[in-house]
């Protein structure tokens, strides 16, 4: 009896080994899109002064560093990124725009239109952007809605189709106003979002250029003292009020890496481009940007939750941020969303994805690897399907065997008893 015992025993054990089941800790894979408030690395020796600041990579909108990234605080003219963008996607820059009273007259940063003065659209998107004019911001609004604030209408409609549930506006131009809010984490979103249409870029990027209106002959002067200052800056915009303190979003870039940061309610002007210097070098010095995938491609992967092989095609390049010398694993489910993860992961209990060793990540953007194409009959009998049927068909043997083993037993025992 005693082998036979044995031998049941060493069997049920090696299929314990390789049945699909659960039966050793799979290696934690956290999905993307979730937030977490971290503490700083050791390679960012100093918090940034200001109240809130937040760095990601813009390509794959991996958060490399965030400090109090969800705080409602207020924007200044930072405001005037989504009145930019709005503006260049709803409307033609050739279209001629008349200034009225109410853009004339208003308060703050001009340009100094003059009313009943016409402007082609662009001139009026550079003159706020590049100059900060609020009198630009007022006149394009009115065109493109009548009134400011049914344009305020349309900005928050704009900015909850990217995600930004924290993020409110009542005007235009970022002029105080109690409901007028937003967080570094909206606007580093607004900012990826905006840094993707090339006309936006190529204003944003622009330093000085000349001007003639009919009150003002002289030069747009961009107020984003890091496109002189910093290696590769491209944008975006700076903004000030008393209430919203100094307000900064930059863009950079350096190779194959675009890195977006925000800072919020800095106490000084010379504080929040130190803050911004800092983050961005950070972000270059210690992460690198990888394109996992290019725009359409396609590859086959065994999907997590189902264990099929399936053939996922990308709907745009698929960008992965690691920290240098870390080889990323990539994932995919079968509605072809992504996980992806480092050879290592920082805090495998926090839910966020493309976590990597001793990095204050909060997330890694999730990717959505669209059209997904369903498996086909060869694909359905693929090697990791062959694999399932197989340790089934295992199962049930093993499962025969062992009844008709402890038949034999019974029996035996039987036996033994009458025989006594």
């Amino acid at each position: 009896m005693r082998p036979l015992q044995g031998l049941i025993a060493i069997m049920f054990i090696i299929l314990l080994l390789l049945s699909p089941v659960s039966v050793f800790a799979e290696e934690s894979v956290q999905p993307a899109g979730e937030q977490q408030t971290m503490q700083p690395a050791e390679q960012l020796p100093d918090m940034p002064n200001s109240e809130s600041a937040i760095l990601i990579d813009a390509k794959s909108g991996a958060v490399l560093f965030a400090k109090n990234e969800s705080e409602r605080l207020y924007p200044a003219s930072i405001t005037k990124i989504v009145t930019g963008i709005i503006a260049l996607e709803q409307s033609d820059p050739s279209d001629m725009v008349t200034v009225s009273k109410n853009a004339r007259g208003e308060d703050g940063t001009r340009i100094y239109l003059a009313e009943g003065e016409q402007k082609p659209m662009l001139d009026l998107i550079e003159g706020m952007l590049i100059n900060s004019g609020n009198d630009a911001a007022t006149a394009i609004a009115e065109h493109i809605d009548g009134t400011k604030e049914q344009f305020a209408v349309r900005m928050n409609e704009f900015v909850r189709k990217l995600g930004t549930w924290d993020t409110n506006f009542v005007n235009p131009s970022g002029l105080p106003d109690e409901n007028q809010y937003t967080t570094a984490r909206d606007m580093a979103k607004i900012a990826q979002y905006a840094m993707q249409n090339d006309q936006f870029r190529q204003v944003v990027s622009t330093q000085s250029k000349p001007w003639v209106g009919e009150e003002w002959v002289s030069k747009l002067e961009n107020h984003n003292k890091l496109l002189s200052s910093y290696e590769g800056a491209i944008g975006v915009k700076n903004g000030f009020t008393q209430a919203a303190g100094y307000t900064l979003v930059s863009a950079a870039e350096r190779g194959d890496m675009e890195l977006i940061g925000v800072v919020l309610k800095g106490a000084t002007d010379a504080g929040v481009y130190k803050d911004m210097t800092q983050l961005l070098d950070y972000g270059f010095a210690h992460f690198t940007s990888s394109l996992y995938m290019e725009a359409d491609e396609k590859r086959s992967f065994v999907s997590r939750d189902t264990g099929k092989s399936m053939e996922f095609t990308a709907d745009r390049p698929f960008w992965v941020t690691i920290k240098d010398g870390v080889v990323p694993d990539v994932a995919v489910d079968s509605n072809g969303r992504a996980f992806v993860q480092g050879s290592e992961i920082y805090n495998p209990s926090e839910t966020a994805a493309a976590l990597v060793p001793i990095v204050p990540l909060a997330e890694q953007a999730e990717v959505q690897i669209a059209s997904v194409t369903k498996s086909n009959p060869l694909h359905e009998t693929s090697k990791s399907s062959g694999w399932s049927v197989g340790v089934t068909i295992a199962w049930s043997v093993m499962l025969l065997f062992m009844l008709l083993s402890a038949r034999i037993i019974y029996v035996r025992q039987r036996r033994r008893k009458f025989y006594k």
